[in-house]
């Protein structure tokens, strides 16, 4: 699940929250009033107003956390931009007649990409099998046309 649907999702659990605490605060008031003898002077009500403000603040806390997420960067996104600030990326224009059809798409993706993508955001684009990607590739890099960098658990590739 992406960042910001997760987002969404805690902001949303925080609003519930939100309101349930307002809702169960006035049936509280209304049990107090009902069953209080001493008036407004009864201790109930100010065990009720710290209570209501300890779960506001709550849901108000998660409210946050849920909004960072929204508005929060991809970890993809930083990443490439760091390897492209590092990496000069030049590369030169690619000779299309010497590639098959699969070669073509994948270089085509690549260069509209800026010279350099995820190669799972390769598979996503190109709607190809991840193997069939991986074999791809290797040819393009045995054609010495790409470069594949490993980051964690995936690869960039650059085109040269």
């Amino acid at each position: 699940m992406k960042n910001k649907n997760v987002g969404f999702l805690i902001a949303g659990i925080a609003i519930i929250i939100g309101v349930i605490v307002l809702i169960f605060n006035m049936a509280l008031k209304n049990i107090v009033g009902q069953t209080c003898v001493h008036g407004p002077a009864c201790t109930m009500y100010d065990t009720i107003k710290t209570q209501t403000w300890i779960s506001l603040s709550i849901a108000i806390f998660v409210l946050i956390i849920g909004l960072f997420f929204i508005f929060a960067k991809e970890e993809k996104e930083i990443v490439v931009k760091k390897i492209k600030e590092k990496i000069e990326i030049k590369h030169k224009p690619v000779d299309y007649s010497k590639l098959d059809k699969e070669e073509k798409i994948l270089v085509k993706i690549l260069e509209d990409s800026e010279g350099s993508i995820f190669q799972s955001d390769l598979v996503e684009k190109s709607q190809f099998s991840k193997v069939k990607v991986s074999r791809v590739l290797d040819r393009l890099e045995g054609k010495q046309l790409i470069e594949r960098k490993r980051r964690g658990m995936t690869n960039i590739v650059l085109l040269k």
